[in-house]
């Protein structure tokens, strides 16, 4: 990715939420070589500090590795101080942490049968706290982020990107507690960017179709062979491009969403899935 493209990013200060999984190394990989200041937050420290000096070491960037839990604002606070001593005010959010959890994931795409012994795999067998957790790592994960963050963007204006997906848009059989919170994040993403206007801060949302990672690669993938699931090849079929999509397919609508090319953009949410949204299967 050229930076020549989005020379207004070059020096502005990010943090970036859910910086050490796959589509966030990708992410930091694009925003550093843009010229973006950027802070890679991830739970680890150690982790996201060794993968922002690599990436630094990659792009000549400028990166520091931050360790903080998103559903926690002295956490997050300590890491607003640091990014503040280091750089000043941050200018750029992304919203990246998030994901699945197995307990709230059924095991039956749909409940077709009505014997009690069965029920286990379905909706009524869900872990409720399993899914109050994905609840809370997915909304509350972004809502905290943001209060902290984007107060440096009042009165001056600045961006906040949140990642949601595919799943908000078309609920996912299986993922229940996933898709409703996505779809939680997608509205919260608009509700921002109308309160959020006047301060001309703007707020979209990406939601990626079908990338393989790390937290839904025991969905995806057969764990032993590594060949593609029946439910991957669902999704193939339902997907005109034929293909699960890479993550570095993502950085391009996100420099675009942070750039002033996007200035007159906000409160929408960008499908970036190789046309499974468009696709009704006929």
């Amino acid at each position: 990715m050229k930076a020549l493209f989005f020379e207004d990013l070059k020096g502005k200060v990010a943090v970036m939420t859910g910086g050490t999984g796959v589509i966030g190394r990708s992410a930091a990989q694009a925003l550093a070589a843009a010229g973006v200041r950027l802070a890679l937050a991830g739970r680890d420290s150690r982790r996201a500090e060794a993968i922002a000096g690599e990436i630094a070491s990659q792009t000549g960037g400028q990166l520091i590795g931050l360790g903080l839990n998103v559903l926690d604002r002295s956490s997050l606070e300590e890491a607003r101080r640091v990014v503040h001593e280091r750089w000043g005010p941050v200018q750029l959010l992304i919203n990246g942490a998030g994901g699945n959890r197995p307990g709230a994931t059924a095991q039956d795409e749909r409940m077709t049968g009505a014997d009690p012994s069965e029920r286990g795999r379905s909706f009524f067998g869900l872990d409720l706290g399993a899914f109050d957790e994905v609840f809370r790592l997915n909304v509350m994960g972004t809502v905290l982020p943001t209060q902290v963050f984007a107060q440096d963007m009042v009165g001056t204006g600045g961006v906040v990107v949140n990642l949601s997906s595919m799943a908000s848009l078309r609920p996912l059989t299986k993922v229940a507690a996933y898709a409703a919170s996505k779809a939680a994040v997608n509205n919260l993403t608009q509700w921002l960017s109308v309160h959020l206007a006047p301060q001309k801060i703007r707020v979209n949302a990406l939601a990626p179709g079908f990338f393989l990672t790390e937290q839904n690669r025991f969905l995806l993938t057969d764990e032993k062979t590594g060949e593609p699931t029946a439910r991957t090849r669902k999704i193939l079929a339902a997907t005109p491009l034929g293909r699960l999509g890479e993550v570095d397919e993502l950085q391009g609508a996100l420099l675009f969403l942070l750039s002033d090319l996007s200035r007159f953009v906000t409160g929408t949410v960008v499908a970036v899935d190789g046309g499974f949204s468009a696709y009704s299967g006929v």
